[in-house]
C-alpha cells in the first residue's frame, strides 16, 4: 500500500493550505487515519488523527486551525490548515493503521513520503 502526500509548499504566516494524502487502495478499513511533522532537530508529533467513524483528535497547538478529514470514496486523507504560524514548518507525514480480521488479526501500518510546509514570518 502506498501513501502519497501533496500539498504542501512556501506560505506567509497567517496563510492557509491544504494538504492530500491519497491511498493506493480502498482506505475504508483503515482504522486511524492521521497526520504527523516533524521539525529540524524535534521529534516526529502526531498532529491530527480521524477514526474510520470520523471522530477526530489534534494536539493543542493545532486545535481551532487545523481540520482534518478523510473521503473514503476518494480513497483520500485531508488536513486543512489555517491561520500558519512559523512553528507550522516541518515536513508533514500521512500514516494509516489496517486491521485486517483474522485470527490472529493482521495489523499493518503505512507511512507517505512527506511534504514539507514552511511558513515565513
Amino acid at each position: 500500500v502506498q501513501l502519497q502526500a501533496s500539498g504542501g509548499g512556501l506560505v506567509q504566516a497567517g496563510g492557509s493550505l491544504r494538504l492530500s494524502c491519497a491511498a493506493s487502495k480502498n482506505i475504508f478499513n483503515f482504522n486511524i487515519m492521521g497526520w504527523y511533522r516533524q521539525a529540524p532537530g524535534k521529534q516526529r508529533e502526531l498532529v491530527a488523527a480521524i477514526t474510520s467513524g470520523g471522530g477526530t483528535n489534534y494536539v493543542d497547538s493545532v486545535k481551532g486551525r487545523f481540520t482534518i478529514s478523510r473521503d473514503n470514496a476518494k480513497n483520500s486523507m485531508y488536513l486543512q490548515m489555517n491561520s500558519l504560524k512559523p512553528e507550522d514548518t516541518a515536513v508533514y507525514y500521512c500514516n494509516a493503521n489496517e486491521v485486517i480480521a483474522g485470527i490472529p488479526p493482521q495489523m499493518y501500518d503505512y507511512w507517505g513520503q512527506g511534504t514539507l510546509v514552511t511558513v515565513s514570518s
